[in-house]
C-alpha cells in the first residue's frame, strides 16, 4: 500500500482555445446564446450541451448551455474584439489542470516531523501551538471519519446527490456494488472507468459504503446518489472544456455538490469559473475544490490557492493531519480578494477506495480532503434542506474552529451533523 501526495502540476499548459463566458442577459436562452456566438466567431454551428453531452475537440464552437460558457478556437486578431463586445463577460485562455496527487517516498512522510516543528515554531510569533488530540485509524474507522464526526452522525446522504468530477470510478469495485451511479466520461476516446486511482478514492471518501467488503469504512454519504464525471484522463490531466461539461452535466443533473479534487498553480482568479460558481449556487449546487498542493511549509513556503478553488464563489478546501496540524503541502489563503482557504479536512494518510485488485489505497493531498466535505455537506443538506449558499454557510457554522491561522484553515475543520 503506498503513500501519496499531490505533485505541483507547475503552471498550467494552455490548449489553444478560448473560454467565452457569455452575459446575464444570454443566461439560460440557449437559442440566443448560439446565435451571438455564431455572430460573435462568424462560426456556422455551435454545439450546444445542455442536459450534458460531450465537450469535443470539434473545429466548432461549444456552449455549456446551464453554465453560459463557451470554448471555442478565435483567431488571435478577433480576441480583443470577442472580449470587448456588451454580450461577453469575458475571454480567457483554456487550461490543462490536474489531479492534485502522485506517488512520493519516505522523505516524504519525514517532512512531515520537519512541519511539525514548523508549527510549533509558529508560536514565537504570536500565535498559539496545536493541541488538538490524535486521531489514528482503527480496524472499524479512517481518522479522518472519526476527525470529523461522521460516525455518530445519523444521516446517510439519502436523498441527496453528489457529483465527483475527477479520473472516474472503477465500476467493478465492490464497494459500490448495488449502489445508484451514474457515470459519464468528457474525456475524448476515454470511458468513465478510472484508468488512474485518484478519482475511485475521491469517490470512495465522499460517498463510500457503510461497511466495506474488507477493511475499515472509509466513505461519508452512503446512501448518497453518486454522478461520476470523469473530466481527467487516465493521465490524470484535463482541460477546462472537460471540467466545464462535466459541471454543466452535474448542475442539469440536480447535484446538491460538486467534488473537484483538481487544479493548477494559477495565482489568479478565473472569471470563467467563478461565473460557474456564482450560476450553480444560484441553482442550488455547491462546488467544492482541492486548495492545492503547492505549499512546502517545512522550507517555509506556504503557497497559495490555485484555480479554481481561489474563485470566491467555490469553497477551497485544505488539508490537515491527524494531529490537526496543518499538511505540509496544503496551500494557504492567496492575496486575491476572494482567494481564501474556507474550510480545512483530513488530508494527510487518507484511507480510501482504490480500482482493482489491490481494492485500497492510502494517499494525501488537498484532493483528499476535498472530498471529506463534499460527503459532510449531503449530510447537512440531508439534515436541513438546505442548498446552495444556504449548504456553505451551514458548514462554515458548524466547523470546529481550530487554534490555526484562519488563512491556512478557513473557518476550521468540517463537522457532520451531531447526533
Amino acid at each position: 500500500m503506498s503513500v501519496a501526495t499531490g505533485e505541483r502540476p507547475g503552471p498550467a499548459p494552455r490548449t489553444g482555445r478560448h473560454l467565452i463566458v457569455l452575459g446575464p442577459a444570454l443566461l439560460g436562452d440557449e437559442d440566443a446564446s448560439r446565435a451571438a456566438l455564431r455572430d460573435l466567431l462568424g462560426a456556422e454551428d455551435v454545439t450546444s450541451t445542455r442536459g450534458g453531452g460531450e465537450p469535443g475537440a470539434r473545429p466548432q464552437p461549444t456552449l455549456f448551455a446551464e453554465l453560459g460558457v463557451a470554448v471555442a478556437t478565435i483567431p488571435p486578431d478577433r480576441v480583443a474584439a470577442v472580449a470587448a463586445d456588451e454580450r461577453v463577460l469575458s475571454v480567457e485562455p483554456e487550461r490543462v489542470l490536474h489531479a492534485l496527487g502522485g506517488s512520493v517516498s519516505e522523505e516524504y512522510l519525514r517532512g512531515f516531523r520537519d512541519a511539525a516543528a514548523y508549527l510549533h515554531s509558529v508560536a514565537a510569533e504570536g500565535l498559539p501551538e496545536p493541541t488538538a488530540p490524535e486521531f489514528e485509524d482503527t480496524p472499524e474507522l479512517t481518522w479522518g471519519l472519526q476527525a470529523t464526526g461522521v460516525p455518530a452522525a445519523v444521516e446517510t446522504g439519502a436523498g441527496t446527490v453528489i457529483a465527483v468530477l475527477d479520473t472516474g470510478l472503477d465500476l467493478t469495485h465492490p464497494g459500490f456494488a448495488g449502489r445508484e451511479i451514474e457515470a459519464r466520461s468528457f474525456v475524448e476516446g476515454e470511458e468513465p472507468q478510472d484508468g488512474h486511482g485518484h478519482g475511485t478514492h475521491c469517490t470512495g471518501t465522499a460517498c463510500g459504503p457503510l461497511a466495506p467488503e474488507s477493511g475499515r469504512r472509509y466513505g461519508v454519504a452512503h446512501e448518497a446518489r453518486i454522478l461520476v464525471g470523469k473530466v481527467l484522463s487516465d493521465a490524470g490531466s484535463g482541460t477546462d472544456a472537460e471540467i466545464l461539461a462535466g459541471m454543466n452535466w452535474a448542475i442539469a443533473s440536480g447535484a446538491t455538490v460538486i467534488s473537484m479534487s483538481l487544479g493548477a498553480d494559477v495565482n489568479e482568479i478565473s472569471t470563467a469559473y467563478e461565473t460557474v460558481g456564482r450560476r450553480a449556487l444560484a441553482a442550488g449546487t455547491l462546488v467544492v475544490a482541492a486548495a492545492g498542493n503547492n505549499a512546502s511549509r517545512s522550507e517555509g513556503d506556504p503557497g497559495f490557492v490555485g484555480i479554481p478553488a481561489n474563485s470566491p464563489s467555490i469553497m477551497a478546501v485544505g488539508a490537515v493531519d491527524n494531529t490537526l496540524a496543518v499538511a505540509d503541502f496544503s496551500a494557504r489563503s492567496s492575496g486575491l480578494a476572494g482567494g481564501q482557504v474556507d474550510l480545512a479536512a483530513p488530508g494527510v494518510a487518507v484511507y480510501s477506495s482504490w480500482p482493482m485488485l489491490e481494492h485500497h489505497n492510502t494517499i494525501s493531498g488537498t484532493s483528499m480532503a476535498t472530498p471529506h466535505v463534499a460527503g459532510i455537506a449531503a449530510l447537512w443538506a440531508q439534515r436541513t434542506g438546505a442548498t446552495g449558499e444556504a449548504l456553505w454557510a451551514q458548514l462554515v457554522r458548524s466547523a470546529r474552529r481550530l487554534p490555526l491561522p484562519s488563512e491556512d484553515v478557513g473557518a476550521g475543520l468540517v463537522q457532520a451533523p451531531p447526533p
